[in-house]
């Protein structure tokens, strides 16, 4: 064999060699998803992910989620790019998101959407482009995404109403609950307030009123309750409120209107609502650490990115999904859940007027 022939047999073992190896590192790992992931094991070299969130009323987008969500990416990834949009309660803003994201050559979307039926459209067009689909937070119950990681919502609203409802029996309090639930556009929030009245409608206090909170807006909420509170007067008994953005709005309603704030639940554990419950204005909240759903999303996106399958360890809207459990949270172990966890710092919330509150529960 001369060495012309010899050199172009070695490139051929080398090339063979190659090809084994690539399809040893594309495997499809384990079973569920729909797309088949974003890439088959191509260069993920300055890969991009795009991390669409849905409003700024929940202030947990920007200063929770995002910054979270970046971080576990660039573990996984050092040079990948998270392309972080916020559509502001705007679904068509949110679509054109989207497609400037597609457009981008993203290899995943995480999508918490805005409108949980008009999301369908953004899950076909990604799915379309094999560029598989996160849902986060909110499911898309019309058109399968390829995975959903949320905290449990049903359970969720259970839980906040049954705290609710079990502390006015001990306390013996008489009347009925107003209901502000969340935002009529989002699955999710159907989810919180299904759960609701599971704990609501057995509980032997009279459902007074419900309200679908559009884009979970606070000021709307406030608007609402105000109105309620003029009707029904001394007969409402407490509020279950859907987040701690319509339970702080429902709050501001009973100070507007000059008469003593009943109990009233949230969702989120917002630094905010931790003050309110501190202060006692606000009876509970959940505490969901948004670390938890962060990274989890983060690691699905990267194992789609590499063109794996991730299964679910349930499955919700035909959907793959890992859904966790929160924690309630009211005054009596807030101390244990939010701070001395190290979700929160005492430094950031027992500031001014909540140092005394603080003082008082051991918060320090």
């Amino acid at each position: 064999m001369n060495r012309a022939q010899m050199r172009t047999s070695a490139f051929a073992a080398v090339a063979v060699l190659a090809s084994t190896l690539a399809a040893c590192g594309s495997g499809s790992g384990s079973a569920g998803g729909n797309t088949g992931g974003g890439n088959t094991g191509g260069d993920l070299q300055n890969a991009k992910v795009a991390f669409l969130m849905p409003d700024l009323a929940s202030t947990r987008y920007e200063l929770q989620d995002k910054p979270l969500f970046e971080a576990k990416m660039k573990q996984l990834c050092p040079t990948c790019e998270v392309i972080y949009q916020n559509a502001d309660s705007d679904a068509a803003k949110q679509q054109q998101q989207a497609n400037s994201a597609l457009a981008q050559g993203v290899k995943a979307i995480v999508l918490d959407p805005v409108d949980s039926a008009a999301a369908a459209t953004i899950v076909k067009s990604a799915q379309s482009q094999q560029v598989p689909v996160i849902a986060y937070d909110r499911p898309i119950p019309a058109t399968p995404a390829d995975y959903y990681i949320s905290f449990d919502n049903e359970k969720i609203g259970a839980m906040i109403a049954q705290s609710l409802v079990d502390h006015l029996k001990k306390e013996n309090a008489e009347g009925g609950i107003l209901q502000v639930n969340g935002s009529p556009t989002d699955a999710a929030a159907g989810l919180i307030k299904k759960g609701i009245h599971s704990a609501v409608d057995p509980s032997g206090f009279k459902l007074l009123a419900e309200y679908d909170t559009p884009d979970w807006q606070p000021e709307k909420a406030q608007t609402w309750v105000s109105g309620q509170i003029t009707q029904f007067k001394d007969q409402i008994a407490g509020v279950v409120a859907a987040n701690d953005g319509t339970g702080g709005g429902s709050i501001a309603a009973f100070k507007a209107a000059g008469v003593q704030v009943p109990p009233i639940t949230g969702n989120d554990a917002e630094p905010a609502a931790a003050q309110r419950i501190i202060a006692g204005d606000q009876y509970n909240t959940i505490s969901k650490p948004i670390k938890i759903v962060a990274e989890a999303s983060a690691n699905v996106a990267w194992e789609f990115m590499q063109g794996k399958k991730p299964a679910g360890k349930t499955t919700l809207y035909n959907t793959p999904s890992e859904l966790f459990t929160p924690t309630v949270v009211t005054k009596e172990n807030i101390k244990e859940v939010l701070f001395d966890s190290g979700i929160m710092k005492a430094a950031e919330i027992c500031t001014g007027a909540y140092a005394k509150g603080c003082a008082e529960l051991g918060i320090k």
